[in-house]
Formats: C-alpha cells, sequence, structure tokens
C-alpha cells in the first residue's frame, strides 16, 4: 500500500454524517483548517439509509394508501380505478431526493474550504489517523483536534443474520420488489415507521417484540392511538414475544410467547429492527484508551472525551441518538475550537416518531416529572376538538403538557397525531424560553391549525380550555 505524504490539519473530522459534516462547515465559516474523512457517502446514515430515505419511502406509501382508499368507497367523493405502483421508480425517486441533499452537502464543504478525504478510517493516536484509500494507498493526516463523528451501526442478532430473506433496514428502503409477507422483529421507532410503510403499499405485515407493548420507551397513553392505528390498517402484532430464529427454509419466523408456547409466523422477508449501538469497534478507537459509558463514548457538556483535543459527537457518543442532537454538538464543537465560550446544554431535545400517527416528546413526561419529585399539572386537549384535524381526516390523538404546579413553568409536552412533527418546534422552543402556561395560553394561534391544540392544552391546564 502506498503511503502519501502526511496531511497536516488543525480539525481532523472522522465521520460525514450531520454531526460531522455540520461541524466540519461551521469550522471552516471560522476559518478553521479543516479535513473530513468519510468512507461511504457523505450525510452518512441519516441522509443516505436513515432519516431522509425512510421519510421519503413513508410518504410515497401514504400518497399509495390514498389512492387505494380512493378506489373503493371515499366520503370526500373521490373516486380513481385500481391503482398500482412500481417500486423502482418509487426507489429510483427516493434516490434522487438522498443524491440533491448529499451534493449539496459536497457544495458546502467546498465553499467553506473543507477537505474531504474519502476513505476508511484508523486511528494510529490522539493527533494521528491513518486512511485507506480508494485503489490501496493510504492517507496520513495528522492534527491538533480530532472529532470523532462516526455514527452508529444497526444491532444483528446472532440467530438471525442478515443475508437472503432476512434484511436491514438498508435494504428495506431499498426494494427491487416488494415481498407479500414482511415480519418486522422491534416494536420500536425504526421497525414500525418502515412496517407501516410496507403495509400500506400493500404488504402484509407483522410485528414482533419483546416488550408488553410497541414502543416501548415512549408511556402507554401516547402508544395507545399508534397501536390502534396499526390494528386497522391489518397489521399483526405479537408482542411479549421473543424471537427464537429461523425455520429451515427460511420462510418462517418461530417465535415464543412469555408463557413459553412457540408458533411459526409465515414470511417471505425478515427486517430486523431492533435499534442501534456506537459505531465504535473496528478502527481502533481503542488504543486511545478514552473513558466509555458501555459501547459510546464519555464526554462531558463541551462535547470532550477524556483526551484532551480529542472530541466526540452524535450516535457515538450515545443517547439521544438523534441526527439534529449531533448537528447541534458538531456546530458547538467548532465554536469552542474557534475560542468562543459554548457548552451542550439544552433544556430538551425534540424526539419524533413518524408513524401514523405521529408521536412528538419534548422535555419530561409526567412519569419522568413525577420521579424528580415535582408537583405538577398535566393536562391533554384531544384533536376530536380541533377543527384543523377534522378537515385532514385524523381527529385521533391529543396534545399533551406537563407544567410545575407552583410557577406554572412548562416542563415537557407530548402529542400523537397526524403531523404532529410540525409542532416539536413550538414545544421546544417554549422549554429553551422556560415559558409557563400562561405564556401559551396568551399566545394567539392561526385559525385553523393543529397548533391551535397546543394553546388549548395550556389553557385546559390552566383551567379554562374553549373548545372542551
Amino acid at each position: 500500500m502506498k503511503q502519501n505524504q502526511t496531511l497536516e490539519t488543525t480539525l481532523l473530522i472522522i465521520g460525514g454524517g450531520p454531526g460531522g459534516y455540520v461541524a466540519a462547515i461551521r469550522a471552516g465559516q471560522l476559518g478553521i483548517r479543516t479535513v473530513l474523512v468519510e468512507g461511504a457517502a457523505l450525510g452518512g446514515t441519516c441522509l443516505n439509509i436513515g432519516c431522509i430515505p425512510s421519510k421519503a419511502l413513508i410518504h410515497a406509501a401514504e400518497e399509495f394508501s390514498k389512492a387505494r382508499e380512493f378506489a373503493g368507497h371515499s366520503a370526500l367523493g373521490i373516486s380513481v380505478q385500481a391503482p398500482s405502483i412500481d417500486i423502482q421508480r418509487t426507489v429510483a425517486w427516493k434516490d434522487g431526493i438522498v443524491d440533491r441533499l448529499t451534493s449539496g452537502v459536497a457544495a458546502l464543504l467546498k465553499k467553506h474550504g473543507v477537505t474531504v478525504v474519502q476513505g476508511w478510517a484508523k486511528i494510529v493516536d490522539g493527533k494521528t489517523v491513518a486512511v485507506d484509500l480508494p485503489g490501496g494507498n493510504s492517507q496520513q493526516i495528522h492534527c491538533e483536534h480530532l472529532l470523532l463523528a462516526a455514527g452508529s451501526k444497526s444491532v444483528e442478532l446472532p440467530f438471525l443474520p442478515l443475508g437472503g430473506n432476512v434484511i436491514s433496514s438498508t435494504e428495506a428502503l431499498a426494494p427491487q420488489t416488494l415481498p407479500q409477507r414482511l415480519v418486522v422483529v422491534g416494536g420500536g421507532y425504526i421497525g414500525l415507521e418502515l412496517g407501516t410503510a410496507y403495509r400500506k403499499l400493500g404488504v402484509e405485515v407483522t410485528v414482533v417484540e419483546a416488550q408488553p407493548r410497541i414502543l416501548p420507551s415512549y408511556d402507554e397513553e401516547l402508544t395507545k392511538p399508534v397501536a390502534a392505528a396499526l390494528r386497522k390498517l391489518g397489521m399483526e402484532l405479537y408482542l411479549g414475544h421473543s424471537v427464537l430464529g429461523l425455520e429451515p427454509g427460511g420462510h418462517g419466523l418461530r417465535v415464543r410467547d412469555d408463557q413459553g408456547a412457540q408458533r411459526v409466523i409465515e414470511a417471505d422477508q425478515v427486517l430486523v429492527a431492533v435499534g442501534r449501538h456506537p459505531n465504535t469497534a473496528g478502527w481502533n478507537l481503542e488504543s486511545l484508551g478514552l473513558d466509555m459509558n458501555g459501547r459510546a463514548v464519555r464526554i462531558d457538556e463541551q462535547c470532550h472525551t477524556s483526551m484532551r483535543n480529542v472530541w466526540a459527537i452524535g450516535d457515538i457518543a450515545g443517547e439521544p441518538m438523534l441526527a439534529h442532537c449531533a448537528m447541534a454538538q458538531g456546530e458547538m464543537v467548532a465554536e469552542i475550537i474557534a475560542g468562543k465560550r459554548r457548552a451542550f446544554t439544552p433544556a430538551a431535545i425534540p424526539a419524533v416518531c413518524f408513524t401514523d400517527p405521529e408521536v412528538v416528546v419534548v422535555g419530561q413526561s409526567p412519569d419522568q416529572a413525577k420521579a424528580a419529585g415535582l408537583d405538577c399539572i398535566v393536562t391533554s386537549f384531544p384533536f376530536a376538538a380541533n377543527g384543523r384535524a377534522m378537515t385532514l381526516e385524523s381527529s385521533d390523538g391529543f396534545v399533551r403538557v406537563v407544567a410545575r404546579r407552583d410557577n406554572h413553568l412548562i416542563l415537557g409536552w407530548q402529542a400523537v397525531g397526524k403531523a404532529v412533527s410540525e409542532l416539536s418546534t413550538a414545544f421546544v422552543q417554549s422549554i429553551e424560553m422556560h415559558a409557563r402556561l400562561e405564556d401559551i395560553a396568551g399566545t394567539i394561534h392561526a385559525h385553523p391549525t393543529l397548533g391551535e391544540a397546543v394553546q388549548e392544552a395550556a389553557l385546559r391546564a390552566l383551567g379554562h380550555a374553549l373548545h372542551i
């Protein structure tokens, strides 16, 4: 392997996902000499095989599902001939969106003077990285600051290895054909988002979840409308079931319930979606001897690791594994290196599950507030009393607010319903700005919008909701 001359830089970033590329762009804006190393495609999991393509597939599936409804009886008076879908054209459309976004990232990096090195990084020491380049050459890079932004990987099950008809979310987002029967292993947000999309595309979908309910990281009040909607779509849910493995021949999945009873679920494809873990293995990271939190790199409120001038952001630093968290951390690290005074101390980080209905969680839940010993007002406002929700044919769900009883300071928001992801900005802003119930209740909200339910939840917490 040919070794090129050592490249010198101030900041070296390993990983071109949302955290890494945002850190690089901001560093470039601040005049910091920056090199970004990425082994696959710019944009990382999120842009290429995660957030963006999954939302594209979800949208296409929703449009197809609507068309199928219109081929039957529609209360809206719309009728069409029986629709069909060319899944390869759908995937090509999705890929076009991904290509435009990744090309945009590349253009921004170039605009701000960031050097992008395509290849796989391997740690030499805290200031040196060797990169295996395409074509068999190697590039050594020496830096003052090393930023680890290598992201995360899908968890694999040893008794259900990927290959053949066992797929991960990566393959699920780029189908060449649609299976007749899909079994999703994992009832978290990844499994349910993709499972719902496949069901709306006409696939028979079964979800197997080891916990007694879906979306076990959310409270039951939020998940009940989602479970009801999944069943209404015709999805089968095997809750409290563990997976034993594939049947001989690969077209059946053997599962066991919490009483020990076994059954076989027929499947043409099995999607394994049981979570993600930090990508900390396979590139000599352990040689640095960094303090760890399990598989994740331990960081402080400025994203310092235990080694001077070595930083870590995003999924590699553990939960919350959210692209927008990594972006905020990346921007902050660049500014600290530039000499600005910053710390990563958000009042709240929004989490969204893009199921149908969607789920949003921001700040403290009622249970978390109670566990913290806080006396709180917890109040919900149903979308059944919201005019805009009715016009969208989706009046299931609600907005819920959690506020201190003594001073009405808002601690948390939760919502479940159609398009509630768009309410997440209002939720997190109110918490960041230390809003009280009176602030939200006294703010005039546009009519008719789903956002009125936010105001009404605050009004109801104060004892005088107007529309319920």
